[in-house]
This record gives C-alpha cells, sequence and structure tokens, in this order.
C-alpha cells in the first residue's frame, strides 16, 4: 500500500510539472491573427505574412497546414503571421485588390509585396530568413491600402457585398422572384439618381445663387436706342445712301480719269526730252558754223595782210 501510494504521489508531481511545460510549448506555438476591418492597419508596423482565404476554395484548404505550421515559427522568425477571410472581410479584400485565391501578401514597414513564390512552410520561412522579398517592388502608392484610392474601392466592395446579401434575403428568406428581386433594385437604383439629383441642384444654388431680375426701367436713351426707326427716318436714311452712291460713283470717275492721264503725262514728258535734244543740237550746228565762218574771216585777213 505505500509503495503504491508513493508512485501515485510520484505521478502527481510528473503531471503538474509536465502539464505547465506543455502549456507553455502551447502558447509559443501562436494561430495565425485574426485580420479584420477594425484592426487591419496594425499591420503598418512591423513585419507580416497575410493570407487572404476563403472557407470554400480548395487551394486554401491545401495551404492551411503548410500556413499552419508556418506561423508556429511566427515568433523565432520575429515576424506576425495572419489570416483574412474575404467572405467576412469583403472590404479588405477591395482594399487589397485580392483577384485569387489564396492571395499571400509580405508586409514590413507599411510597404506591401505580393508572395508569388511556392507554398509550403520552408518556403515561408526560406523567403523571409534570406529577405528574398527585398528583390520584389513593393506596391506603388496609389495601390497601397491605406491610400484614398484603394479606400474608396473598399467601399465599393462593403455596397456590393451588402446589396448581395440583400438579394439573398429576397429570395432565400421572403421568397421573392429573381426578377422581382432586380426590377426592386432598378426602382431603388433611379430613386436614388434623383434623390442625388436634388441635392446637387440645390448644393449648386446654395454655393452659387442666381441674382434676382431688377424690375427698374432702362434709361430712356437706351429705349429711344431700342426703338423701330419711323418711316421719315428711313427715307432720310435711304437719300443718304442713294448720295453715297453718288459721291462713290463719282469719286470712281475721278479715279478713271487719273488713272488714263498718268500713262499720257509721261509720254508727254519723253516728247519733251526728245524735243529739248533736238534744240540742243541745233544749238550746236549753229556754234560751229560761226565758228568756221571765223575762221575763214581770219584766214582772209591774213591773205590781204601778206598781200
Amino acid at each position: 500500500m505505500a509503495a503504491a501510494m508513493v508512485k501515485g504521489m510520484w505521478c502527481s508531481v510528473c503531471i503538474l510539472l509536465v502539464v505547465p511545460l506543455l502549456q507553455i510549448d502551447a502558447a509559443n506555438k501562436r494561430d495565425p491573427i485574426v485580420i479584420t476591418e477594425d484592426n487591419w492597419r496594425q499591420m503598418l508596423e512591423g513585419e507580416w505574412m497575410v493570407k487572404f482565404y476563403a472557407p470554400w476554395c480548395p487551394a486554401c484548404k491545401g495551404v492551411e497546414p503548410a500556413w499552419k505550421s508556418f506561423s508556429e515559427w511566427g515568433e523565432d522568425l520575429d515576424i506576425s503571421v495572419a489570416d483574412v477571410d474575404v467572405t467576412q472581410e469583403p472590404g479588405l479584400s477591395g482594399r487589397f485588390m485580392v483577384t485569387s485565391l489564396p492571395t499571400i501578401y509580405h508586409v514590413i514597414n507599411g510597404e506591401f509585396r505580393r508572395y508569388m513564390g511556392p507554398r509550403g512552410k520552408d518556403d515561408f520561412i526560406t523567403f523571409i530568413e534570406e529577405r528574398r522579398y527585398v528583390d520584389i517592388e513593393p506596391m506603388s502608392s496609389w495601390k497601397s491600402p491605406n491610400s484614398i484610392s484603394m479606400s474608396l474601392l473598399s467601399w465599393l466592395f462593403k455596397i456590393s457585398m451588402v446589396v448581395r446579401n440583400i438579394h439573398t434575403s429576397l429570395t432565400e428568406d421572403y421568397n421573392v422572384p429573381v426578377y422581382g428581386s432586380y426590377a426592386l433594385f432598378a426602382v431603388a437604383t433611379i430613386l436614388m439618381g434623383l434623390l442625388l439629383g436634388v441635392a446637387l441642384v440645390f448644393l449648386t444654388d446654395c454655393l452659387c445663387p442666381t441674382r434676382p431680375h431688377s424690375n427698374r426701367q432702362r434709361p430712356t436713351e437706351q429705349i429711344k436706342t431700342d426703338k423701330a426707326p419711323s418711316e421719315g427716318e428711313k427715307q432720310k436714311e435711304n437719300s443718304g445712301n442713294e448720295e453715297g452712291s453718288e459721291n462713290t460713283g463719282d469719286i470712281d470717275s475721278s479715279d478713271t480719269m487719273l488713272r488714263q492721264r498718268k500713262p499720257a503725262t509721261a509720254s508727254e514728258t519723253e516728247n519733251k526730252k526728245k524735243d529739248d535734244d533736238d534744240d540742243d543740237e541745233d544749238d550746236g550746228e549753229k556754234e560751229e558754223k560761226k565758228e568756221d565762218a571765223e575762221e575763214s574771216k581770219s584766214s582772209d585777213a591774213d591773205d590781204k595782210k601778206e598781200n
């Protein structure tokens, strides 16, 4: 009996010592962190590996064992491993532009890179230990999940999920036909468009109000100019137009006369030049004759003196 009691005491002591160690080991083997719309911004600090999955996805189910084993190495690698269920968080799937499942991102200090390598536990560990993410170009600023454009896309995904849930509820819970659900959504869309149009008109009227129409009369001079001309004024205008046409006719005739005179004056100047040349030639001949006569007289006088 004493021996049995001693063995029982030793067994209880061993259990008390082993159970805390097992609890510590289980605590070290952490499960992936669940990321939601409320806590996703904690990924902007530190280093993370995040997997986007869906419960119905066969490929996601195939990666699940390796991903859990990799998450147990998170503390040794100084990295956080997380999961995102896109069926529960449609806004995050839009924010991270998830187009295929599973999608894995590596995040370090707010820089997002998409992991495209093999999906085994050792491959994940090697990717982190050898810093292979350095060779991958990070996402641009406008595609970053914390940018304004991705925030708007996230809201669109949320709205689409709400619409889908409403459609499912109408068709399954209330037995509304599919075409009836579509008709309700069409009417709701038209009403929303009308409400938005009224709101925009109201805002434009508030921001840019139109000027009120004044009832004051315009000045008398402006009113006179706006009145139609009387018959007497029309006659004066016609007579003025006729005089203007006569004057223009006189001006045209005088222009034609001047144009005709211009070549005549040019010919007259040429004739005058010719006459002046002829007069100069006649004067030259007369002078030559006078010189010849004087020479003959002087020669006659010389002959007389010699005789």
